[in-house]
């Protein structure tokens, strides 16, 4: 088959034919029904119909039927009873679902008609209505469905969710009176709900509709809601004050786990480490009560261009490797492709392509929020990664004695914070570096991490091979350090040092780890200053960062551990220039690749000899 005839069967089977009308190819399980007002027309109504006492009663009856209708068929509420404005023209047009909104209200139907609480997370695309079709469900629960069903929306500010309830009060505002099924003598229309701005009562159905933001979650604690629209939330602040998940848990704490409740958490991507993609992460690996849904550019009827005659062999020649593996791996049309091909041009890189228009969930939150690592380069990276072959510790320490070294062993257990992927190798002299960043004691505070990296598994490149990562008091972290470096056939062992040379304040480990380090015959790294570890500041941070960039981008640093690709993922640069972990975030591991890496490059050169190493070992001791 020629690549002009397959694309015109894909074409053809784009949009398979519905009518909400009717019901044909509507969501849901549909019997076949004689229209009442035909002449041998045929309705195709939700199974729940068939279902409901009020059936017999009302399928020879025209409006009888209608009115049934709209409490179980949304598709068909939303396309005889909802005013949309069009975002082309402004004007107002008739709610019909277009292919994303049908997927969306699918999974919200399976849901529903399943007796379960609806409960979903939407990463959002452009220009698809993800926000109206959760508040036109909404409502139309709220209107037809279920009456005193009190919903709240709440947005990053109080203005994005009064126009989220805009798109409701339009609705209303043009609402037919004869399919209005509020108490008799209402008129479908929002009043103000106890001199309150910020909630309206819906007439006739005893519902209510609140409106907040998240700079202020004591506004919605306690209240009576069945159902939350809570918008734009990789956008909510996060701070000491107040965070996205005490206000979420504060939200949903008052929805009960019942039939017809409902909570969408949505928003377009802002880089990775915040709440809100955590929060994604944990439902697409279905850990969470909420169901992903994404949905990608492809997807969007409009974002297609016409082949206006063009060849379609000639077509394909000028596409890249991505832009044909939207044909092979997605099967996508030619007239989508093109689009998204001409659409490229207007980025200076693909990566601003898939922060606006993303084909995979991944791309849109690797590309968005300021990262400094390359979302690609740390993809490559973690293809590498792998479970560790051993885990364990090493057991015991003492505190005082030369020769203390040989009283920790590596013991191998069923868990461990010691993951080793490759043990020492028989020949191990001048192979191994271990780089340590110095945490705290408690677990509220940074963790510790040893890392051991081979020089010599792959010319230019270093490897990953061991890790340990916890919490414990500095003298233990300083044996541990030694040990491991031991055990690694005397490996350079590199603390970052900051910490060792600061004044002694409380909670300073400095005392510790140069007095343990002291008594040991560690092979010790020290600057051409003679003081021994690695010290970081703003300027050598800049510069081993930079680095490590570079090194990714160069494929010098063979990663193991997927906690370190997800720290390079969450580091970002923040409005005033600096550089650091997203909020919530950590960085310690990054840490440690950081300054292996610059000092691999710089051993010859910037380490000392072995002869001046010793001089400044002893120096050191005796002004200890």
């Amino acid at each position: 088959m020629t690549l002009s005839e397959e694309n015109t069967l894909r074409n053809a089977r784009r949009e398979p034919h519905r009518d909400p009308l009717t019901g044909l190819g509507c969501v849901g399980p549909r019997f076949l029904h004689p229209d009442p007002a035909g002449q041998g027309a045929n309705l195709y109504l939700p199974q729940s119909m068939a279902d409901d006492p009020e059936f017999a009663e009302a399928k020879d009856c025209s409006d009888k039927l209608h009115r049934l209708r709209l409490r179980h068929d949304f598709e068909y509420w939303a396309a005889t009873c909802c005013h949309i404005r069009d975002k082309s023209t402004g004007r107002l047009i008739r709610f019909i679902l277009n292919r994303p909104q049908i997927e969306l209200l699918a999974t919200l139907e399976g849901e529903r008609r399943a007796s379960r609480p609806m409960r979903v997370i939407m990463l959002k695309a452009r220009q698809w209505g993800g926000s109206t079709l959760v508040q036109m469900y909404m409502a139309w629960i709220q209107c037809a469905v279920r009456a005193n069903w009190n919903s709240l929306i709440c947005a990053h500010v109080k203005d994005a969710a009064s126009a989220i309830r805009g798109i409701y009060s339009t609705m209303l505002d043009n609402y037919p009176a004869e399919s209005w099924l509020g108490a008799e003598g209402s008129s479908p229309a929002f009043k103000v709900f106890e001199r309150s701005s910020g909630i309206r009562e819906i007439s006739g159905r005893g519902a209510r509709v609140t409106v907040a933001s998240s700079e202020n979650s004591e506004a919605v604690r306690g209240a009576d809601y069945a159902m939350a629209h809570l918008s734009e939330v990789a956008f909510w602040a996060d701070s000491d004050r107040r965070s996205p998940e005490n206000f979420i848990r504060a939200v949903c704490g008052a929805i009960n786990r019942s039939p017809l409740t409902l909570i969408v958490m949505e928003s377009t991507a802002n880089g990775v480490g915040n709440f809100f993609h955590s929060e994604w992460e944990r439902a697409e690996r279905g850990e969470s009560d909420k169901k992903a849904i994404f949905v990608p550019w492809y997807k969007i009827n409009i974002y297609r261009a016409e082949l206006d005659g063009r060849d379609p062999e000639e077509l394909w020649k000028s596409f890249d490797e991505y832009e044909r593996s939207l044909w092979t791996d997605l099967g996508l049309t030619l007239e989508q492709i093109l689009w998204y091909h001409e659409k490229r041009r207007e980025y200076s890189t693909h990566g601003q392509m898939c922060a606006e228009y993303p084909t995979y969930a991944r791309e849109a939150f690797a590309n968005t929020g300021n990262p400094v690592f390359n979302p690609d380069d740390i993809d490559r990276l973690r293809q590498g990664c792998s479970a560790p072959a051993f885990l364990g510790d090493f057991d015991g320490y003492v505190q005082t004695g030369p020769g203390s070294l040989s009283s920790l062993t590596f013991r191998e257990a069923a868990s461990g914070p010691l993951k080793v992927w490759r043990k020492p190798c028989s020949e191990p002299e001048g192979r191994y570096i271990v780089t340590v960043d110095i945490g705290g004691r408690s677990f509220s505070s940074d963790y510790s991490v040893i890392a051991v990296f081979d020089r010599k598994s792959r010319p230019g490149a270093l490897e990953v091979v061991a890790q340990w990562r916890g919490h414990t008091d500095h003298d233990k972290l300083a044996w541990k350090a030694a040990a491991i470096a031991r055990w690694y056939g005397d490996a350079l062992l590199v603390f970052e040092s900051n910490t060792l040379e600061t004044d002694n304040t409380d909670g300073d480990p400095s005392e510790y780890i140069l007095n343990v380090l002291g008594r040991t015959s560690a092979n010790l790294y020290y600057r051409s200053t003679g003081m021994p570890g690695f010290h970081t500041n703003r300027s050598s941070k800049t510069t081993i960062i930079t680095h490590l960039n570079t090194a990714l981008r160069d494929n010098r640093l063979i990663e193991r551990d997927t906690q370190a690709a997800d720290e390079l993922a969450t580091y970002r640069y923040y409005p005033n220039g600096s550089q650091g972990a997203s909020p919530g975030c950590r960085d310690d591991i990054l840490i440690t690749r950081a300054i292996a890496l610059y000092i691999d490059s710089e051993t010859e050169s910037y380490a000392l000899s072995p002869a001046d190493r010793a001089f400044f070992r002893n120096r050191f001791r005796s002004c200890r």
